[in-house]
């Protein structure tokens, strides 16, 4: 462990000291980013986590004196229970000459967990003309398994929803008395899925078609022993998630694209190509042959015979080319991309996450008592200037633009003699568009807590089960964790969804028809001064 830093007096702190500093200050926060890498890959334990921004968790004002916790009111813990068995319990000995008056009734839940084995036995006829006739099974049953409805939907419940590893969840599935090969089990959990990927793949689509804002972050995701990434898409109606081999602007678009394959050049190609300073003379052959190309076969053959074999050229080229194709299949040019502020999600139109702009500020180590005093008031002039935002939110009044935005210039103009500072307020100065978007879209959130919640789930999963090793494997991990998580946007009970799929009722809704008729109904929940404007705009 490095020792810390001292105190030095403010009449030593010359520009180049206090530069120095924030660069030891840097390269002390990297060696021990470093050190925690080479402990998580050990499996050793790491220095605590950060704790949560206080930008979204202010302290707690005091308890008056009698004052109850919020939310602890009592409630009747029964009153929403189905009552499923009755018994009468007599009264033994009663005194002669006692009055029957009524019950007193004591509720009890319980659960009964045993095994279930059922024997069809199946009429057999043999028709005149000699035909053997056999009778069939019931609707829920297949024929191609021996395992029931209720424990496919269990075994898929505990893996995906409970996190519990297939070695356990085989021991769990034999102590109850089901025989059960873990070969079995990993076929029930990755095989004949079809059904729920489809399921999964409408959700993007559906989401994207109704929402003015999406919410994105990625994580890792080993392979096949090969390091790969999982990206997550959403927002208050749904969550999609897609594990690719790399993680790249390219990547992304190539996911928010769904099922298409096409490349398209069109005029939002050729405004991206300009704002990534692309040669003109490379965009004039880009734009001098086919606009249209059906896969990616056909895009390679295409800039081959452009004679474009610049990296970056075909990067960038590639990239317009696939924004091209996204917002030439109905997706609108004036969606909200909110992320952390990684590279690979600026596209559309990007806003930024305002508990990662203070989170740097929040980790400088002080160098004096100056330096913490210049510190404090920076992240105080960050808190208020949030709480005035998340105010607007709430009730968007247009004569508050122009103070909030005098206010966030001149928190961003203070300059404090201490690099460190000064540079997050430079950076938030650069971004003022992407920070300040919720001025224009008061629909946009603040913060990428929710997308940061449902991916942190995946990294629990990651953790439990390691790596994927099969392509199946891997497309049943993204395909339950969408479900999983849209389910709960939705209100839907995973458990009983299951059971529904499973079986084949389709008594419970598609989850994408269900996204629009949530997007419809908050629409109508909404008063026409408060809608946004805009091609393919709806609320979220």
């Amino acid at each position: 462990m490095s020792p810390p830093l001292p105190d030095i007096p403010e009449s030593e702190c010359t520009p180049l000291v206090r530069q120095l500093l924030d660069i030891i200050g840097h390269l002390q926060n990297r060696i021990q980013e470093l050190e925690d890498e080479i402990l998580r890959s050990k499996g050793l334990k790491t220095r605590p986590i950060i704790a949560p921004s206080p930008l979204e968790t202010p302290p707690r004002p005091p308890r008056q004196p009698g004052q109850k916790r919020p939310g602890s009111a009592k409630r009747v813990k029964t009153a929403q229970l189905t009552i499923t068995d009755e018994v009468v319990v007599p009264l033994a000995d009663q005194p002669p000459g006692s009055v029957f008056k009524g019950y007193e009734d004591f509720v009890v839940q319980d659960l009964i967990i045993r095994p279930r084995v059922i024997r069809y036995r199946r009429e057999r006829w043999q028709a005149p003309d000699g035909q053997n006739l056999v009778a069939g099974l019931p609707a829920d049953v297949r024929p191609d398994s021996h395992f029931g409805p209720t424990l496919i939907s269990f075994i898929i419940h505990q893996y995906h929803h409970q996190h519990v590893t297939q070695p356990l969840l085989w021991e769990q599935l034999d102590q109850l008395g089901i025989d059960i090969s873990t070969g079995q089990l990993n076929r029930i959990l990755t095989e004949g899925k079809e059904a729920f990927h489809q399921e999964k793949v409408e959700l993007l689509p559906a989401g994207l078609a109704v929402s003015t804002y999406v919410q994105v972050d990625d994580t890792g995701a080993r392979h096949q022993g090969r390091n790969g990434s999982c990206l997550h898409i959403g927002n208050e109606l749904f969550a999609y998630f897609e594990s690719t081999d790399s993680k790249s602007r390219q990547n992304f678009l190539e996911v928010l694209r769904g099922a298409h394959t096409d490349y398209t050049i069109n005029d939002f190609a050729q405004a991206y190509w300009q704002r990534q300073k692309l040669a003109q003379a490379v965009i004039e052959r880009l734009t001098a042959g086919t606009a249209w190309f059906a896969d990616a076969e056909a895009w390679r053959a295409y800039l081959a015979l452009q004679d474009l074999t610049n990296d970056r050229h075909v990067r960038i080229a590639t990239e317009g080319a696939l924004l091209g194709s996204l917002i030439a299949h109905g997706v609108s040019p004036e969606l909200t991309v909110l992320s952390d502020g990684a590279g690979q999600f600026d596209v559309l139109v990007h806003a930024l996450c305002w508990l990662h702009v203070e989170r740097p500020l929040e980790r400088l180590v002080p160098h004096n008592e100056k330096h913490r005093q210049a510190i404090e008031q920076i992240r105080q002039g960050i808190w208020k200037l949030y709480a005035g935002l998340k105010a607007y939110r709430e009730t968007p009044d247009p004569m508050a633009c122009e103070a909030l935005g005098k206010q966030f210039d001149d928190l961003v103009a203070q300059r404090t003699d201490y690099p460190s500072i000064d540079g997050v307020l430079k950076g938030m100065a650069a971004d003022r568009a992407k920070l300040l978007l919720v001025l224009e879209r008061p629909e946009v959130p603040l913060h990428n807590n929710l997308s940061e919640g449902h991916i942190r789930d995946y990294v629990k999963k990651r953790k439990i089960s390691g790596s994927t090793r099969s392509e199946l494997g891997r497309q049943a991990r993204d395909t339950f964790a969408s479900l999983k998580k849209t389910c709960r946007r939705l209100g839907v009970n995973f458990w009983e969804y299951l059971q529904d799929r499973v079986r084949g009722l389709g008594q419970i809704p598609r989850l994408a028809d269900q996204i629009r008729q949530k997007a419809e109904e908050a629409v109508g929940r909404k008063t026409p001064a408060t809608l946004p404007s805009g091609p393919g705009d709806a609320v979220v």
